[in-house]
């Protein structure tokens, strides 16, 4: 059965009302991560999901609360609303951790694709406006170069991807001088200093791949820990951008549980 939207009413100097779905299945520990999730879909769809994904699904069986925010609808997926909405999210949450977690538990963010940009856009301004909450951000393959260079990116059209992420990319910044803001594309930032700990995945046959490894050296370069995971091509990775479930779950799962464990020593 599917779990409804809610409203997480956020308070204090950003008032907001963004629609959220709490997904809590496993949570065993007295003290469970908190991820606030933004999912990808290219900036295409501003509207609210109704199937599960399976990135989601990979943080509950690692027994966090993951609380899915629809910053697309409140949005329609575009800068600065979209990070706004989800520098919102992530405040709210902070402010009411005990009610989700409890007030030891660890806050995180997360987002896979275009999620992911979102996710590296509000970790940026988190650093900047509410320095030291923020325990860690997971960026699952972000979609984080506007300029769509890299080698990788030539294996989008064997995927049907190329088309929708040039689209996606349009609709989001919407004029061109927008793209140099940092929160708006994380890749041309230069000032990574001081970011919360990242896990950041790809996979050997991702498209995105290149762009994603060069932000995580460039997070490395700047002091920020950083957990790097590629999976096999045989793992099935993009069909993420599908909301499709590969063999890659059970590792995301694992990477995921592991990375948690590390900011708690």
């Amino acid at each position: 059965m599917a779990l409804r939207w809610e409203t997480l009413e956020i308070d204090g100097p950003w008032k907001a009302a963004i629609p959220v779905r709490i997904h809590r299945a496993h949570v065993q520990d007295a003290k469970p991560p908190v991820v606030l999730y933004l999912k990808g879909d290219a900036f295409q769809d501003p509207g609210q999901g109704v199937t599960q994904s399976p990135v989601v699904q990979a943080f509950e069986d690692a027994g966090a609360v993951v609380v899915e925010a629809d910053y697309g609808r409140v949005s329609q997926n575009v800068f600065p609303k979209a990070m706004e909405c989800a520098f919102m999210a992530l405040y709210g949450l902070n402010a009411k951790l005990k009610q989700f977690g409890s007030g030891k538990s660890l806050l995180l963010i997360a987002g896979d694709e275009a999620g992911g940009n979102v996710a590296a856009g509000a970790a940026l301004k988190a650093r900047d406006q509410m320095p030291g909450q923020l325990a860690g951000q997971v960026l699952l393959s972000p979609m984080i170069d506007p300029l769509m260079t890299s080698a990788s990116i030539r294996r989008a059209d064997e995927i049907g991807m190329r088309e929708k992420w040039s689209d996606g990319w349009s609709r989001y910044l919407g004029t061109a001088c927008v793209m140099q803001h940092p929160y708006a594309a994380p890749c041309l930032c230069s000032r990574l200093s001081g970011l919360a700990p990242a896990l950041v995945v790809t996979s050997e046959d991702d498209p995105l791949r290149d762009e994603v490894v060069g932000y995580a050296n460039r997070l490395r370069e700047s002091g920020v820990a950083v957990r790097q995971r590629i999976f096999s091509a045989e793992c099935g990775w993009t069909d993420v951008y599908r909301q499709g479930v590969g063999r890659w779950l059970p590792s995301l799962c694992s990477e995921f549980r592991e990375f948690v464990a590390g900011l708690r020593l």
